[in-house]
């Protein structure tokens, strides 16, 4: 199994396909970027759940108040790929792209500091039916007449869509790759990135556009 760098960001949700412009400035990110480089390792871009620290027995309503605090820690499952660097400024700062290429779930958290290294596994959609693919496949040609329709003030999207490469693209590619280019809050890209079916992230994409229209 693959080990992988997180890279922590709050409502930010990346998808395979796409490619995620990343500016670092912390010394302890610009060194787990010069590792992944030199060591050829994937880094992940990843949202964060709060996570909310129980008080121990016996505290004060003081004590307990202090320490229930929230803190943060990456979703298990997430968007990882090759690291491209871009540009390094004098500063240290450096401006990369990440190109995202799989989905992945962290199996075991091997380092936490200075940065974090999961050991992860290929996160893969399950095996559909013969029915799921046919309505899948009706479910993509109904979300591209709708998209088209609706981004007719945005030229380049709808030429996109429109494109022979959109129109002919695989189930899982399409359904993966479509909320690179329309987002939801980062919830629901979350819950939509966890999805292991194509079918079931057309459904549920499909339910999302036409209840915001």
């Amino acid at each position: 199994m693959p080990s992988i760098c997180l890279f922590p960001l709050p409502n930010c949700v990346t998808f395979p396909g796409s490619i995620f412009p990343l500016h670092v400035f912390e010394p302890r990110y610009r060194n787990m970027i010069n590792h992944c480089l030199e060591n050829n390792i994937q880094i992940a871009i990843c949202h964060t759940q709060k996570v909310i620290s129980q008080a121990k027995q016996n505290q004060t309503t003081e004590q307990r108040l202090k320490s229930n605090q929230a803190t943060y820690k990456p979703h298990d499952i997430f968007s990882a790929g090759t690291c491209e660097l871009i540009e390094v400024e004098k500063d240290g700062r450096m401006y990369l792209n990440i190109h995202m290429q799989n989905r992945y779930k962290s199996v075991k958290e091997i380092q936490t500091l200075p940065f974090h290294i999961h050991e992860c596994e290929l996160y893969e959609d399950r095996d559909e039916t013969e029915e799921e693919f046919q309505l899948a496949t009706e479910l993509k040609r109904s979300l591209l007449q709708h998209l088209i329709l609706v981004t007719k003030d945005n030229l380049e999207l709808q030429q996109l869509l429109k494109s022979e490469i959109w129109q002919q693209k695989p189930l899982k590619e399409f359904s993966l790759e479509l909320f690179s280019l329309i987002g939801f809050e980062a919830d629901i890209q979350q819950n939509l990135l966890s999805l292991n079916s194509a079918v079931e992230r057309l459904d549920l994409a499909v339910s999302l556009i036409l209840n915001e229209r």
